[in-house]
């Protein structure tokens, strides 16, 4: 292969919906500072190890995402693309580096391009390890959104290009548990182009650990190289947002169990209100209980049902921006049609996530009609309750007080003790168990017709 090159494009989310617009997410340097690490081990690039002071994020080697405000272009360094120097192989050819940082609105984008210093050497397959490809897999980079690896290179027209290219992808995931997966065979600019995912086959779902490789051989003499620079803005923004939507779609496969889960347990809770202890207190205590509880479940529900409506927002804006890029690119030179067929795609994602939405959207205004019926029944329960109380109250203060009353007037009489003549011999009572009998009788009479009383009242 000649006028070889190896590029990188690498997309991490910088920015999210809750963060405020003078804030960035807690790891946005993270795409950097993996970059500035393969400097310090795997390819000793001179500018990758000073990368940090060429960025105008950084201060004094420090992240400080406020420098980019105010900024009228997407290039994150005021000199535009970075030279990264260059790298000696034992094969004797050296390898150049070139950088190109940008803040694609909230997305930071990273362009590492790694060709031979003569474009005329000749790069065989077993050679591709001197670009120290596995050093820019998912597992180095963390880009949060996802990344590409483009091949690019020049081979005769007699060259079986399929198979060059899979010896090829082989190669790029050699050392890695990575497998690469044939996706399509089309053509780009003239040149025929190999799309292949990398797949991580412990997590075959995990887009965090999944690469896109797509490798371009041109063995017909055409301009590709001159056509892709004409179109490098457009390529650049069609992959960020290939990329976002897959990551978008992918947050709403999490999201959506999740607030299924919850109205699950709105479902069963639901049920279990009939089901309760008849004791009142206890049965107060739970239902007191689920007012604490399914605020914070709703709060939840909600922030659920937020999340998917986010994301089929951007899934929205970015297939339309995906259209756009791809029509620019189409008045140069033909896209494959897999880029075609990745719109019908996201149509189809949007429809899935708008069921979904529909789904779960009357479960929030349940939540709310749970609270009030559960604070309806709490207010009559502890009616009951205080009414149960207070009646209870009345029957022992009319019983008790009736009882003292009668204890005091009789004991302030009695001068003899009254005597029973039963059949048996019985010695007569002293005066104060008098007293105490005939207080407890009329004790248990007024508590009696008082509960009579307001049992009457209660009916």
């Amino acid at each position: 292969m000649r006028n070889f090159t190896l590029s990188l494009y690498a997309f991490h989310l910088c920015q999210t919906l809750t963060d405020a617009l003078d804030q960035v997410t807690p790891d946005a340097e993270v795409l950097w500072e993996n970059i500035v690490k393969l400097g310090e081990s795997c390819l000793p690039l001179p500018g990758l190890k000073d990368l940090r002071s060429k960025l105008i994020c950084y201060q004094n080697s420090k992240y400080n995402p406020r420098l980019e405000k105010g900024r009228q272009t997407n290039w994150l360094t005021d000199i535009g693309n970075l030279d990264l120097g260059s790298i000696a192989t034992t094969e004797g050819f050296k390898i150049e580096g070139n950088l190109q940082p940008f803040r694609l609105h909230d997305t930071y984008a990273a362009d590492i391009t790694f060709s031979p210093e003569s474009p005329d050497t000749e790069i065989e397959v077993p050679q591709l390890k001197h670009f120290q490809p596995a050093c820019l897999l998912p597992e180095k980079i963390q880009a949060s959104l996802g990344q590409t690896l483009w091949l690019y290179g020049e081979v005769d027209a007699n060259q079986n290009c399929a198979q060059l290219a899979k010896e090829c992808a082989i190669a790029l995931l050699a050392g890695t548990s990575l497998n690469p997966i044939e996706i399509n065979q089309e053509k780009l600019f003239g040149s025929l182009l190999f799309e292949y995912q990398a797949i991580e086959p412990n997590e075959p779902d995990n887009l965090a650990k999944q690469c896109q490789i797509l490798i371009s051989l041109n063995n017909s003499g055409a301009n590709t190289a001159q056509l892709a620079t004409e179109a490098y803005d457009w390529l650049l923004n069609l992959l960020c947002c290939h990329h976002k939507i897959q990551y978008v779609y992918q947050q709403s496969r999490v999201r959506y169990p999740q607030a299924r889960k919850l109205y699950s347990n709105l479902e069963k809770q639901m049920g279990d209100i009939p089901k309760l202890t008849t004791n009142t207190q206890k049965k107060l205590k739970k239902l007191n209980n689920l007012l604490v509880q399914i605020p914070q479940t709703s709060l939840d529900y909600a922030r659920c049902l937020r999340d998917l409506k986010a994301h089929l927002t951007a899934i929205e804006t970015n297939s339309t921006n995906y259209r756009l890029y791809q029509e620019k690119i189409n008045k140069i030179g033909e896209s494959p049609q897999s880029w075609q067929n990745f719109l019908k795609n996201c149509h189809k994602r949007q429809t899935q996530i708008q069921t979904d939405i529909n789904y779960l959207t009357p479960g929030q205004e349940l939540f709310g009609q749970m609270v009030e019926t559960i604070r309806g029944i709490v207010e009559i329960e502890q009616a009951e309750s205080d009414r149960s109380l207070e009646r209870t109250i009345q029957i022992l203060g009319a019983g008790l007080g009736t009882g003292g009353i009668v204890a005091s007037a009789i004991s302030s009489h009695i001068e003899t003790p009254i005597t029973f003549k039963p059949t048996w011999k019985w010695n007569t009572l002293h005066p104060a168990f008098n007293t105490l009998f005939w207080s407890i009788i009329i004790a248990f009479g007024a508590a009696g017709a008082t509960w009579l009383l307001t049992k009457k009242k209660e009916q």
